[in-house]
């Protein structure tokens, strides 16, 4: 999944309550898929993070005195716009309940 599916995620940005049987249903064990969709908000969260950096580096301003801080306009925006994006453990959550995560039990497959 790149990025643009990730800004344009439909996942909530409030809490919801899911269906455990639903949930659990690709793996049969709640903890099994709890830490599937853990990984992937953390690879998630991984990816956001370095964009976010990319986008403030565009605009950042240096000064050689630390007392100089620069508001600028552009990394507040960019700033706002990452704030509002669904929480990754949300976007995981709904990329594992719309079967968008591959995932094998490797014990299983051995």
């Amino acid at each position: 999944m790149n990025m643009n599916d990730l800004k344009n995620s439909k996942a909530a940005v409030s809490t919801v309550t899911i269906d455990r049987n639903e949930f659990d249903a690709p793996t049969e064990n709640i903890y099994e898929a709890i830490s599937i969709a853990s990984k992937r908000a953390i690879q998630i969260n991984s990816e956001i993070k370095k964009e976010l950096l990319e986008k403030l580096e565009e605009f950042a301003t240096y000064s050689d005195s630390l007392e100089e801080v620069f508001e600028n306009k552009e990394q507040i925006e960019v700033s706002k716009f990452y704030e509002k994006l669904p929480k990754p453990h949300a976007m995981a959550v709904e990329e594992w309940l719309m079967d968008k995560i591959y995932h094998r039990n490797t014990e299983k497959d051995a």
